[in-house]
């Protein structure tokens, strides 16, 4: 679903009813963390997607939505259906598939429920959401009820309640939910990974992540984000979007292989920078100006894993500064930094100067070795987009299992309502729940980690 018309009466409902349950989530949520302790179905943990070449359904064909098609267009992934709830731009996702060689796909554009009648047809295997977030729980259920596989943009839901309805869902359908967490597939993430999982950082202690990005522009637009992200700004103060800066890190870290996210606490600044840039850029009688900002500037959150290493998770999409995830590991015997990315290891760098990662290169990712070039030229963030969609169908075709499931997808979108709940607790710990129902302590290292 592309940005536009998300403030028609039915969304504005929608965004009502979570805005006042808010102050609910944030009294309840730490009963939900125990509420489903012992799954009653079949666990979703290794299993593999059906072998096939998958038939592509495409939910939001906006900004973002387009991206990704172009990447899964140059994958040779075969598109057969596009829906959004503006017309044109569905009719710009379906040339850009018949530009590729490909049939027409079917349109799906009347209505924000219009996908329900392209879901409800048999003949899509996989389903990829790029709609705004309030629109992703909804959806992912419906397509795996209706038998489809499908994969959602970051990041993924957003309230404990969905992340234990994509799970049950997923378990009782059978058909896997993962978020599309891109920069899990970056260069430098992908070989550090590969560094961890040999055990260079020895022990593994700590880690950080960020989003650190000036989105203000992008918050006030009249198109594209503008028309829906900056509402989130006036009814959650937390860490709205984890999961670019946390995503790595948990992969390094092994996190539903053998640990798991604990406990969370979470604290944010006050907020000034978004009235600041309204008052400078808008009119005197534009009715943004009433707006009232709740999400503090930067948040920082800490969390604490079952086998005692640390997490720092920061977030800012509204203040000056230049671009970073951090995207750190450290452990008994070094440590890795992003942006730029240097290394450190113990009684190798002298006088304690970092050292360039580029001497690390024969831990390059087998996948950024086979289709590095290609990545580069498609583009997507850097070629990280190609990577993750050439390495979804890969799993599909191969009849893999999915390198990040339905529980990462909830454990990552987690930290979101988890840091509200704590922020307005005065940032009181909140613990997770364990959306794995104990089997994280059993699990193997994702194959991503290791050969591909």
């Amino acid at each position: 679903m592309s940005l536009e018309g998300t403030t028609t009466g039915s969304w504005t409902r929608r965004r009502f009813v979570q805005a006042a349950a808010v102050g609910a989530m944030s009294a309840g949520v730490s009963q939900l963390a125990h509420a489903e302790v012992v799954s009653e179905h079949d666990t979703m943990i290794d299993v593999p997607f059906q072998k096939r070449d998958p038939r592509i359904a495409m939910i939001g064909t906006g900004g973002r939505g387009t991206s990704l098609l172009g990447n899964l267009l140059a994958a040779d992934g075969q598109v057969v259906a596009v829906c959004d709830i503006v017309k044109s731009k569905a009719e710009n996702a379906s040339a850009m598939v018949v530009a590729s060689g490909q049939k027409k796909p079917r349109l799906y554009a009347d209505g924000p429920h219009d996908f329900e009648n392209m879901l409800a047809t048999d003949d899509i295997d996989l389903v990829i959401v790029a709609t705004p977030w309030n629109w992703h729980a909804e959806q992912a259920i419906f397509a795996m009820k209706h038998g489809k596989d499908v994969a959602i943009e970051v990041p993924g839901v957003t309230s404990i309640a969905d992340c234990w309805q994509i799970v049950r869902t997923s378990e009782e359908t059978r058909r896997h939910c993962m978020m599309l967490e891109n920069c899990c597939y970056g260069y430098n993430e992908t070989l550090v990974l590969r560094m961890a999982n040999a055990g260079l950082f020895g022990d593994l202690l700590y880690g950080e992540g960020a989003y650190l990005h000036d989105l203000r522009a992008i918050l006030f637009s009249d198109e594209g984000e503008g028309l829906w992200r900056r509402a989130e700004h006036t009814q959650r103060d937390g860490n709205l979007y984890p999961s670019h800066g946390l995503g790595p890190v948990a992969n390094y870290m092994g996190i539903q292989r053998g640990d798991r996210f604990d406990r969370i606490v979470s604290m944010s600044s006050r907020e000034r920078s978004l009235d600041a840039y309204r008052k400078e850029h808008l009119q005197p009688n534009d009715p943004r100006l009433s707006e009232r900002y709740v999400t503090g500037d930067m948040n920082t959150s800490l969390i604490k894993t079952a086998n005692g290493l640390t997490i720092t998770v920061k977030h800012t999409v509204s203040t000056p500064h230049p671009y970073d995830r951090i995207n750190l590991i450290a452990g008994t015997k070094g440590i890795f930094q992003d942006y730029p990315p240097r290394i450190y290891f113990d009684n190798q760098n002298k006088d304690e100067a970092w050292g360039s990662i580029d001497a690390w290169k024969q831990y390059a990712h087998p996948l950024w070795q086979r289709e590095g070039e290609i990545a580069k030229k498609v583009g997507g963030h850097g070629g990280m987009d190609y990577i993750m969609l050439y390495r979804l169908l890969q799993c599909v075709r191969e009849g893999l299992p999915p390198d990040m499931d339905v529980y990462d997808a909830a454990a990552w979108s987690a930290v979101a309502p988890l840091s509200v709940a704590s922020v307005s607790r005065g940032s009181e710990p909140m613990e997770f729940p364990d959306f794995t129902s104990g089997r994280w302590q059993q699990r193997k290292v994702s194959a991503i980690a290791t050969q591909v």
